[in-house]
């Protein structure tokens, strides 16, 4: 009996547990906005040099986010914040330009989206003084969701990438002058 009674608070528990999941991603039957960064590999960079690492990220179907340059002043922009690991610096982050669309809600109106799939470059530069080997990037993107019916508060999404600094490779050196009195 007491262990019949324990099994059921169990699959209670999950079902909860399922439910919660589940409701994150719905709302009344309404699938949630959602933006995914597509699992990016380890990147090779440069000691001492400038690097482009792409970041790529994809929005639920259904959805489309606000660009980085909104085309209205009052709509929040996609914007990528990062933490780099010490000794290497983020430079210029590198955002798509957005597809120019307009929907029901602002049918006179076209504004500057990413959906799908979309690259963000940022560039990275390990110091000359870092050692080489695997760093961490960690961050977060902070984007506003829309349907073709309504926008969604702002969500802030998580960020991490690593990089794996090489050795520089050795400065070239020019052979120096030779007399031409050399070869005789």
């Amino acid at each position: 009996m007491i262990r019949s009674i324990a099994l059921t608070k169990t699959a209670l528990c999950v079902m909860l547990l399922l439910t919660s999941v589940f409701a994150q991603d719905t709302l009344g039957g309404r699938k949630l906005p959602s933006v995914t960064l597509i699992p990016p590999g380890v990147a090779d960079i440069s000691k001492g040099k400038s690097n482009i690492v792409n970041l790529d990220f994809q929005v639920g179907p259904g959805f489309h986010i606000n660009s980085n340059k909104p085309s209205a002043e009052y709509m929040i922009p996609t914007v990528l914040r990062l933490d780099p690991p010490t000794d290497i610096t983020v430079g210029k982050i590198n955002y798509p330009a957005g597809e120019e669309m307009s929907f029901p809600f602002a049918p006179n109106e076209k504004l500057s989206v990413y959906s799908g799939r979309f690259t963000v470059g940022v560039t990275v530069r390990p110091l000359s003084g870092v050692l080489p080997g695997k760093y961490e990037f960690r961050g977060q993107m902070r984007y506003q969701a829309c349907d073709n019916a309504a926008c969604y508060p702002p969500k802030q999404l998580p960020v991490q990438f690593e990089v794996k600094v090489l050795k520089a490779p050795p400065p070239h050196r020019k052979n120096p002058p030779q007399s031409p009195n050399v070869h005789n």
